[in-house]
């Protein structure tokens, strides 16, 4: 057994001083606020573990280079292709590895990995035909992060049109043998990662295939989708289908409470009514689409309809879970041009509990007695935070990830709040992705 004695902490929905924390085999067996006892203490404001619902880890080799120059999102992407015709399963396991040490070191304990980028760079598959998933796997169970591997399935260009230049790295050829392959995906660390699935958009998976979601959908496993990020996607299904990316997904039961819809910025009112009456989550990723130029999406909308908000960093333009909390905030702000829409603990709930429960993590995200021992210490005292209160107001609006000093996942330390140690990984395995 381990204990901790947290100067502050976010427990039942309020920040409590003084608070013992007993830890047994990854669980919390004892919360007493006000205690005398002794434990390792834990100074600062202490959170439940946060949970990052939307990643792409070779994006992170992007950062700081696709600012050079105008553009949109499908010139990005083209950018984005280029880094994932550079990898294989070594320097993918390299790069993810340090890309989720910066999520613990953001105060993130859980990660849902949107994983598409699957075979040899001409399609052909490794010989093992999942080692890029299974280098993800390890990577996490590495890095300390829990992980709920999405993989994903990827069979057309648009809307019918066949995978080309990289994109036939995406591709298994049919939704079958897909299916096939994902069922040979096995959890390298039990409890701390599941296997979970995606269909990449409506305008990579043919609405036939999309059939194929159907079991995973009742069974209630994680099924994520990225879903009218662009007015372009929703113009060309419209033209294919006569309906929206929404309805197509709704009239082929791809819909469900364990459904999540990443982005979901480009919503008709009846779409916004179909993933509420799903209860379906959306995963908003606010500082992908801001540098992305998305949009703003619906989000108070969604919430009103049914729908569950989740948080994701998506490209990885940032990773900092606070930033991307108040982002939901910020945005909303800037589209109706008033405050207030949500309220700091709110924002703590989509971070954390509704999060990890989005990735089919549902014993993660507060500090309470049969939880997963989830800790994320904040300072209080940082040019950021000092004298905002420590409050949840102050972890939502004012703290960053450069302010987690301590990680705890699963009751094992994690972080140690060497952020130096976190960049040189970073730099050493993003060079090599760039390296001639």
């Amino acid at each position: 057994m381990t204990a901790y004695l947290l100067e502050h902490a976010w427990v039942d929905g309020r920040v409590q001083d003084t608070v013992r924390v007993e830890v047994e085999h990854g669980r919390i067996t004892s919360v007493v606020a006000d205690a005398s006892a002794t434990g390792v203490p834990l100074r600062g404001l202490t959170l439940p573990g946060l949970a990052n619902t939307h990643s792409h880890a070779f994006h992170r080799a992007l950062r700081g280079r696709t600012q050079t120059d105008r553009g949109t999102f499908w010139t990005w992407r083209e950018q984005m292709y280029a880094v994932a015709g550079r990898l294989d399963p070594d320097t993918y396991y390299a790069l993810a590895r340090a890309t989720y040490a910066e999520m613990v070191a953001a105060g993130y304990t859980s990660v849902g990995e949107f994983h598409y980028l699957h075979h040899q760079p001409d399609g052909t598959p490794y010989d093992d035909p999942n080692a890029m998933g299974n280098a993800l796997l390890a990577a996490a169970r590495d890095a300390g992060i829990r992980i709920t591997l999405l993989d994903t399935l990827y069979l057309s260009s648009g809307f019918g049109a066949a995978p080309e230049g990289v994109q036939r790295r995406f591709s298994d050829g049919t939704a079958e043998a897909w299916q096939e392959r994902v069922a040979e995906l096995e959890p390298l660390t039990g409890a701390a990662a599941a296997i979970g699935v995606a269909a990449h958009s409506v305008r990579a998976v043919p609405a036939e295939a999309l059939k194929a979601f159907a079991s995973y959908v009742e069974g209630g496993v994680p099924v994520h989708v990225h879903l009218s990020e662009q007015v372009k996607e929703n113009a060309d299904c419209v033209a294919a289908h006569g309906v929206t990316p929404t309805r197509l997904l709704a009239d082929h039961g791809f819909l469900g409470p364990m459904t999540s819809a990443v982005h979901a910025t480009h919503l008709t009112d009846e779409d916004v009514r179909l993933l509420g009456e799903a209860r379906a989550f959306a995963s908003f990723c606010p500082t992908t689409e801001r540098d992305l130029g998305d949009g703003i999406g619906p989000a108070r909308q969604l919430q009103a309809a049914g729908s569950v908000l989740t948080l994701g960093s998506d490209s990885h333009a940032v990773i900092d879970a606070f930033e991307e909390m108040r982002g939901l905030e910020m945005d909303e702000r800037l589209a109706s041009q008033a405050r207030g829409h949500w309220s700091a603990a709110e924002l703590l709930a989509a971070g954390s509990a509704d999060g990890h429960r989005s990735l089919g993590f549902d014993d993660a995200g507060a500090i309470a007695v049969g939880q997963r021992a989830d800790l994320v210490t904040i300072d209080l005292s940082s040019p950021r935070t000092a004298g905002t209160g420590g409050d949840a107001h102050t972890a939502v609006f004012a703290a960053g990830a450069a302010d987690v000093t301590h990680v705890v996942a699963d009751g094992r330390v994690v972080f140690d709040g060497d952020h130096t140690a976190v960049g040189r990984a970073l730099a050493d395995a993003i060079g090599k992705v760039w390296a001639p």
